[in-house]
This record gives structure tokens, sequence and C-alpha cells, in this order.
């Protein structure tokens, strides 16, 4: 196997753990995301993070949150690069593009919506094939529907408040049905970042972004 192949292939769930940094933490400043991703078994099968450009990024972080550009890596548990997600600055109807190496094989788009959280997944040729909605009363679960079918769920997990506030507790499920290809679990992958950008990251920026969500 190769690129994100390795990562998602014969899994039926993918856990990601975002790492907080003491910095951020108790001065309330947005460091570079990290992430650790395992098996449900707590097996270590990779990593992701954002990439840094130095202080100007810190600054743009800081002031733009969620509508800033950004680009998430992906590494296997060896450190070697495997995929990617890009993500344009926008103010609204952020968008993130999904690679597998450096093969483009899809992205994710918010949509508009009055009551539900609703991102659309795009194959490799941008048509939409599949939809990702969060119900109104169960904002932290991001199911995956294809034709009518659930194909797979993103959850997030909460620690409780202090634990979310002074450990690294942040934590996302990332589910697959059996039958799902092994394409769409590598672009349901992908959008769990885009997801924890638009939906949970807390800053300043996002903050103030939030009243154009």
């Amino acid at each position: 196997m190769t690129g994100l192949d390795d990562l998602v292939g014969a899994r039926d769930r993918v856990l990601i753990r975002q790492t907080k940094e003491w910095a951020e933490i108790l001065l309330g400043f947005e460091s570079k995301n990290r992430f650790e991703l395992t098996d449900g078994a707590g097996q270590r099968l990779g990593f992701a993070a954002e990439e840094a450009r130095g202080l100007g990024q810190w600054f743009l972080r800081n002031l733009f949150g969620r509508c800033r550009r950004a680009t998430v890596h992906v590494y296997d548990a060896a450190g070697r690069p495997v995929g990617r997600g890009e993500k344009p600055f926008r103010w609204y109807f952020h968008r993130m593009e999904a690679f597998d190496g450096d093969r483009k094989i899809g992205a994710v788009q918010r949509k508009w919506s009055w009551l539900h959280r609703v991102f659309m997944v795009e194959n490799a040729a941008g048509q939409e094939v599949m939809e990702l909605r969060s119900p109104l009363f169960h904002p932290w679960t991001f199911t995956l529907t294809f034709q009518g079918a659930e194909a797979g769920v993103i959850r997030k997990r909460w620690g409780g408040l202090l634990r979310e506030m002074f450990t690294d507790a942040d934590m996302f499920g990332v589910e697959f049905q059996p039958h799902v290809p092994v394409e769409v679990r590598k672009l349901l992958l992908v959008a769990t970042f885009l997801i924890d950008f638009t939906c949970f990251e807390n800053n300043q920026g996002s903050r103030s972004a939030a009243m154009l969500d």
C-alpha cells in the first residue's frame, strides 16, 4: 500500500487526537495544529500537522482564525509524508482539497444550511458525490451518506470540560462501514481536519468569524 492507503485501507476506525501546546492552553493563542493518528486499539498509525510559516503564519492564525489558509500534512508511523489537505483562505463556505501523496483525490466543501452543519464531498473530477451532515441535536456527530445509505461517521469526543481545557483530550473518531471503498475513507479522514478547523477551533479570530458562520 502507498500514500494514505495504509492508514485507512482495512480499518473500521481511526482515532485522531489533537495535541495542545501549553502556550495555547494558558494564553489562548492558536499554535500549529498537531494530531496523532491511532487505530481502535490505540496502535499508532501516523501523525498530521499544520504547516508552519514562521511569525507571519502565527499572526494570520490568530487574526483570521478558521478563515485562514492552511495546509495539513499527513505522515505514516515512520514519519514519511503520505498525503495532505489544503485549505484556501475563505470568510465562509470553507473548503479543503484532499491529496493522496501528490495526487488530488477530491475535496470537502461546506454548504449553506440553516439548522445543520453540512459538507459536500467531491471526487477528483469535482463532482459532488456524498454528503456529511451534523444533526441539530447532535452537533458533534457528522454522518456521511451516499445514495441515501450511511457510509461512515465522524464523531467529536469530549473528555469533560477540564480535560478539554488542560489536557490533549481533543479527540475525533472516524468510522467506516465495511463496504466503503478506500478512496472514500481517505476523503473522510481529510474531512476531519476541515471539520476541526471550521467547527471546533476556538480562538479570537474564529470567535469574530463565527458571526459569519
